[in-house]
């Protein structure tokens, strides 16, 4: 397995997981803000972006592994903050539940830590399906309209067509089988109580997939976690508003002693 990584900065590193089914593009913002005070990595996960892709099923605890392995191969072996975004922030609880050693602070962005409903397996599943005989056009298509906040679409439609692009250009294999992946996990709200690094929860205001008031109980669930609502974005918070979110990373890495 291949994985493509960038690795920019020196310092407490700052491990960054993007969302589905983008790559690591989207935290662009972050790595040149944050690189200058720390070592900032960025990899795309198991077939997305440049990183080698898998036929049949990629599990989130496969990807959590693969992040073991990368860390591993590239010298870090020091506790790192993970930062992980929707399906990013599903391989964060994966990596919790299977590297914790690895973990010193963790910052969970518009994601979610319960299971799917059987809805939305059945809608998984059918996207999978899909994808592998269609194409992309229908991801885009069904995605694209709950990823951003209205004044995102209206403000900055160069943002959603770069996203459209990275979608529709992402393999449809990679798609299907992440959507499966993320269709197997499990409840990871367990795990809430066991947490005991400093954690930070982002939510962008406008996030119709993983909404503030969910995000809150999250936050108030973990002992100590702090909560950012970040103005004037949906579900790509990084992309939408990057310097809110940069300067909530930025504080809160100094906060838990990673500056």
């Amino acid at each position: 397995m291949n994985l493509h990584v960038v690795d920019r900065g020196s310092g407490p590193v700052l491990l960054l997981l993007h969302g589905f089914p983008l790559d690591h593009t989207m935290w662009n913002a972050q790595i040149e803000a944050l690189s200058a005070t720390h070592r900032v990595i960025a990899p795309d996960l198991r077939g997305f972006g440049r990183s080698s892709v898998t036929r049949g099923t990629v599990t989130m605890s496969m990807m959590a592994d693969d992040l073991a392995g990368l860390l591993d191969a590239i010298g870090v072996d020091e506790p790192v903050c993970m930062c992980g975004l929707s399906m990013g922030g599903y391989v964060a609880w994966e990596m919790l539940r299977h590297h914790a050693d690895r973990v010193g602070s963790l910052v969970l962005c518009d994601t979610r830590a319960v299971a799917d409903t059987e809805e939305a397996v059945t809608g998984r599943m059918a996207m999978a399906a899909r994808v592998l005989t269609d194409g992309t056009t229908p991801v885009v298509e069904a995605m694209l309209p709950k990823l951003f906040s209205p004044a995102t679409e209206e403000r900055c439609p160069e943002l959603v067509d770069t996203v459209k692009r990275t979608i529709f250009f992402t393999s449809p294999v990679a798609i299907a089988a992440a959507q499966q992946g993320m269709a197997r996990r499990t409840d990871a709200t367990f795990l809430f109580n066991q947490i005991t690094v400093p954690t930070l929860v982002v939510v962008g205001e406008h996030d119709s997939i993983s909404t503030v008031d969910e995000m809150r109980g999250i936050a108030q669930q973990i002992p100590g976690a702090r909560l950012v609502i970040v103005p004037d974005a949906g579900h790509l918070s990084p992309l939408e508003n990057p310097a809110a979110v940069s300067a909530a990373l930025k504080d809160f890495l100094g906060e838990a002693g990673q500056s």
